[in-house]
């Protein structure tokens, strides 16, 4: 890895140089996160890479470019851009009735009553979901960990998977996971609401059905080897397993930070029996700068392209209904962005109206973030990406998204 000079780049360096001071004095000295990891990009160069914080409890060993981390729901606009590869191949398309590929949700119902060991009420739909509500989380469909319905409940404890729905290592493959939630009504009509939900899980399960491929193996093939993203995918191999950082939980303020998952004997280690297309990627920044730079650059990457710049440009608008934004069409009480002025595009948030935001950026720039804090946006405007690594859940207990892009932003020249 190469650095370029920042102020070459339209950055004062002493002033992005206050992001590492920041996030030492108010997340790691505090014991608030782990670890924190930060890559700048401008002009396709990187401008600022820094690694702090102990990749593993007990050991002196720092975080660095080779560390690789659970990106949980970053994940998601790899399985977008997946799914429109296979639009821009004219094997399906956004409009696409999800019951023509996945005819299990042939039948599925919208809920009108019933639940906690009563029967599900349901009325049928006036339009199907289609593939545009998968991209755009319109389609009624929820997570188990949003506790606020009925319908999640259900999820949560689904029989066939020993466990909630999204159970990566349960009994249950892709064709049980989908068959699970055709058997639960939907939480509203497709198109009437967001909810952040397990839509890009079933996703996956449609890019596994049309390109006959399991979704690792496309992934690896189609994406993460023409990008040269050779320490991302669904597991971690034996070989690399010294470079898997520890994973935490908030514990509450008594507890603080409890691990979820150590590093030297994590879950990730094995072969998950669903390949969650939602959240079950690990891998490292630098990784993850190429995919951003795949997507910046229009879908093309060192001469490799993956998708047309006309279909990232769709992908990259506003698609929710009549225009509006997360603020009015949100039912969701967790998802990786706060809502106001923001819309969706195909696989990730969209900044609409930056004064509605509250933070300083870019009208058209997109983003997204995992459960474990986790985070990227991409600013076309300003040719500006960055790229954020850390493991501590759930992703919103810290205002931390917000305050890098304010430093980030305030060095900008």
């Amino acid at each position: 890895m190469q650095l370029k000079a920042p102020e070459k780049h339209g950055f004062d360096a002493g002033r992005l140089n206050r992001v590492d001071a920041f996030v030492k004095e108010r997340y790691l000295d505090s014991g608030r996160l782990p670890h924190a990891q930060i890559l700048i990009c401008r002009d396709n160069e990187i401008v600022h890479f820094s690694s702090q914080g102990a990749a593993r409890e007990g050991a002196d060993k720092p975080i660095d470019e080779g560390s690789m981390f659970r990106i949980a729901s970053m994940t998601k606009p790899v399985t977008s851009v997946a799914f429109m590869m296979l639009v821009e191949e004219g094997r399906v398309a956004v409009d696409t009735p999800v019951h023509e590929i996945l005819p299990q949700f042939k039948d599925v119902g919208v809920y009108e009553s019933g639940g906690a060991g009563a029967p599900f009420a349901t009325r049928p739909l006036d339009e199907p979901m289609r593939m545009l509500d998968l991209l755009r989380h319109t389609a009624g469909l929820t997570y188990g960990f949003q506790y606020r319905s009925n319908i999640d409940a259900a999820y949560r404890a689904c029989a066939s998977n020993a466990g909630p729905v999204e159970n990566w290592y349960g009994e249950a493959d892709i064709n049980a996971f989908i068959a699970d939630l055709a058997r639960l009504p939907l939480e509203f009509a497709p198109g009437a609401a967001w909810n952040y939900s397990v839509a890009t899980d079933v996703l996956g399960a449609v890019i596994e059905r049309v390109s006959g491929m399991t979704l690792d193996r496309f992934f690896e093939e189609k994406i993460f080897t023409p990008l040269k993203m050779h320490d991302t995918g669904f597991m971690v191999p034996a070989q690399k397993a010294d470079r898997l950082t520890d994973c935490y939980v908030w514990g509450g303020p008594a507890a603080g930070r409890v691990m979820y998952d150590r590093g030297e004997s994590s879950m990730w280690f094995q072969k998950p029996r669903l390949l969650s297309g939602g959240g079950g990627l690990v891998s490292t920044a630098l990784d993850y700068h190429r995919f951003c730079l795949m997507l910046a650059n229009g879908g093309e990457l060192d001469g490799v392209r993956l998708l047309g710049r006309k279909t990232v440009d769709l992908m990259t608008m506003n698609h929710l209904p009549g225009r509006s934004d997360l603020s009015t069409l949100s039912r969701s009480l967790f998802s990786e962005t706060q809502n106001g002025g923001v819309g969706f595009g195909l696989g990730f948030a969209v900044t609409q109206d930056v004064a509605r935001t509250m933070i300083p950026g870019s009208a058209g720039e997109f983003y997204w973030g995992g459960m474990f804090s986790t985070s990227f946006f991409i600013d076309p405007v300003e040719k500006l990406h960055l790229v954020f690594m850390t493991q501590l859940s759930p992703s919103l207990l810290y205002p931390i998204r917000r305050e890098l892009k304010t430093l980030i932003y305030s060095a900008l020249t």
